[in-house]
């Protein structure tokens, strides 16, 4: 492993923000994180878990050790009459672990093809979409503990999922570094297609009876109809949350708004962030270099020279009007980060 000094993140973000780390580092295994991890000890350097770049707004240089995870591959742990257990690296792109999946004619994780990011990040957000989270098919993770550089398995139990939550993100957080991941998939297909606009794409396709791989393509389909590609344009997909309400609260809300969507559960509602980022006025404005989607609004933008302070602000203002016109208050799905919030070693 090789440590570099004073490299640019512009090549490891989706957003395409151009700031420095002092010191950088790409791991591919184990043994890399420990060598990293009595670098960063001995320099008294703090350090920046870095995966697909997919998820994250860097504000500033950055004065500590970015560790970019590579670890790969992809094996087929045991098997039984319905279900395959894949183990996979944390590095590995999550998407083509998809690909692998639907290969193997297994099915599970479909419907969230082509969600950025690496597998590692998958358990840490419980990503999710169309209708299905991470959690539905966690196996298990194995994970280094920063402060003593011991390992630990971590079972469904233990990952406290929650909506784009875990225990990495909230009491766990900057507590660990997973370096790889287990999933449960199922050799029987039970397509879930009720959400969004699954079901009429499918039925463009002619697919009456949809199989796994169907389904991927239709979702693919509809995420590039919407999303733009972060190749094209910097972005980091979804840069909030879809706000959680009381029924009460979304009640009371219908009545002035009539048109505002909501899908409820037994006590709360979930309701479209993209809606009432839209229904603020805020869909495909631009201030300088940044912006927000023409298509998706839910989807901040550089277009090609922003500064990620620049798109901080531009949420915040997203952010306050929402609030001031819905009452309702939009949390960041993207993790801003600047050289304070960097893990201590």
């Amino acid at each position: 492993m090789k440590i570099q000094e004073n490299i640019s993140l512009k090549a490891y973000n989706t957003f395409g923000i151009d700031v420095n780390a002092s010191f950088f580092a790409e791991v591919e295994n184990k043994e890399d994180i420990l060598e990293a991890l009595t670098f960063a000890k001995k320099t008294k350097k703090p350090i920046l878990i870095l995966g697909g770049g997919s998820n994250v707004l860097f504000t500033e240089d950055l004065d500590g050790l970015v560790l970019k995870i590579n670890i790969t591959g992809i094996e087929e742990i045991k098997s039984n009459d319905k279900t395959v257990l894949i183990e996979a690296g944390s590095g590995v792109n999550w998407h083509e672990l998809v690909l692998y999946s639907l290969g193997k004619n297994l099915s599970g994780i479909e419907n969230l093809s082509l969600i950025p990011g690496t597998v590692g990040a998958a358990p840490m957000q419980n990503i999710g979409a169309y209708g299905v989270e991470i959690k539905a098919v966690f196996y298990s993770l194995e994970a280094i503990e920063i402060s003593t550089g011991l390992s630990k398995t971590f079972l469904p139990s233990e990952v406290k999922f929650d909506y784009r939550e875990s225990i990495f993100k909230t009491l766990l957080k900057g507590k660990y570094i997973i370096y790889k991941v287990s999933f449960s998939l199922s050799k029987m297909h039970e397509p879930n297609i009720s959400y969004g606009d699954i079901q009429t794409v499918l039925d463009q396709m002619n697919q009456a009876t949809p199989t796994a791989k169907n389904i991927s393509e239709a979702i693919i389909s509809i995420r590039q109809s919407k999303l733009p590609d972060p190749k094209e344009i910097g972005n980091a997909g979804s840069f909030f949350k879809n706000p959680v309400i009381p029924v009460d609260v979304f009640d009371n809300l219908r009545q002035k708004f009539p048109t505002l969507p909501g899908y409820p559960n037994a006590t709360h509602v979930k309701v479209p962030a993209a809606w009432l980022i839209e229904n603020a006025g805020w869909k495909g404005i631009r201030i300088g270099e940044v912006g927000v989607h023409k298509k998706q609004p839910l989807v901040l933008v550089n277009y090609g020279n922003g500064k990620g302070e620049d798109i901080l602000e531009l949420s915040q203002k997203i952010q306050m009007e929402v609030q001031g016109k819905f009452g309702i208050a939009l949390e960041r799905e993207v993790n801003v980060v600047n050289s304070e919030n960097l893990i201590q070693v």
